[in-house]
């Protein structure tokens, strides 16, 4: 028992991302860029989003629930690996690790079933627009939202659960940067199979789903923009749907490769680069993906910048 109990305790130790080396100090200081600047684009389209009257659609509002989370994806991760870094340690308590894991998996979650709901919103928008202000009301939206949400919540619940009931009463060096649920796993002295085989077919369903449903609303979307008569409506549509697209893809493209394909197809290291493309460059550019190819949103932040004097009167 007193064993048992101890392997429950103790902390983990994180093998890091980065060493001292000249290499990778520069790597360091490019991680601290990209992550203040997702800090701030995604800072900055909330704000839009929030004061210009302009952006008050239930598509930015959307898009605000997406910042919210890439801004949960950059916070959860990076700064204790950062920390970490700064001081020579790796060292992560029992309590941290699990909140890391269950935040992480709650991020992840709720953003894929955000973007599969995203989806429906512009297959309504495009397809359906003089019904779009009734099928896509304020209580539609909400119930979009709480929907993303809860699913992160209830499946991150589960799962961490699940996986800390283990015990590690082997090794506690985790091989990651950050505690995620495939890596802690390897360090069990129990048999995990059952509940890995469970992990992949519950993986493939959280996110074949939503990609069934993106992939439907799009297919419906594409044959509506061809037949649009109009080449600048036909544009505006194309613009706003090729910018989500942009987004599913990078997002689920790392999330498939992490939680579909088996261990055994992929080392340590690959796991780290996706890990890192998922909680630091793809958060960082979903703000400029849809702030550089969507007119509303430029001319938020130019008129914002105007207001503010940084742009000066011609």
């Amino acid at each position: 028992m007193g064993e048992s109990n101890q392997s429950v305790t103790s902390d983990f130790t994180l093998m890091g991302l980065l060493s001292h080396s000249g290499p990778h100090l520069v790597l360091f200081s490019l991680v601290a860029v990209i992550f203040t600047m997702g800090l701030l684009g995604n800072s900055i389209l909330l704000f839009l989003i929030r004061t210009d009257s302009r952006l008050h659609t239930p598509m930015y509002f959307l898009l605000s629930q997406l910042s919210l989370l890439d801004v949960g994806f950059l916070l959860v991760t990076i700064p204790k690996m950062a920390a970490n870094f700064l001081q020579g340690v790796g060292s992560i308590s029992f309590g941290g690790c699990a909140a890391q894991m269950f935040f992480l998996m709650l991020m992840g979650v709720s953003e894929g079933v955000l973007l599969s709901l995203m989806s429906y919103d512009r297959y309504v928008a495009v397809c359906h627009p003089l019904h779009y202000p009734v099928l896509m009301r304020r209580q539609v939206c909400l119930l979009v939202v709480g929907t993303s949400w809860l699913s992160g919540v209830l499946v991150a619940s589960i799962q961490t659960s699940i996986t800390l009931h283990f015990p590690y009463c082997a090794s506690h060096t985790v091989d990651h940067f950050f505690c995620e649920l495939p890596a802690l796993l390897k360090l069990s002295c129990a048999d995990t199979s059952a509940y890995e085989l469970s992990l992949s077919i519950s993986g493939v369903l959280i996110l074949l789903l939503p990609l069934s449903l993106i992939t439907t609303s799009y297919s419906h979307v594409l044959r509506a923009v061809l037949c649009m008569h109009s080449a600048e409506t036909r544009h505006k549509a194309f613009t706003t749907c090729s910018s989500h697209i942009t987004v599913v893809g990078l997002f689920y493209g790392a999330a498939m490769f992490m939680y579909m394909v088996p261990g055994t197809y992929h080392s340590p290291q690959q796991d780290n680069v996706v890990s890192l493309f998922y909680s630091l460059v793809t958060p960082t550019l979903n703000p400029l993906i849809y702030s550089l190819r969507n007119r509303e949103v430029r001319m938020a932040l130019v008129k914002v910048l105007g207001r503010t004097g940084f742009m000066s009167k011609r």
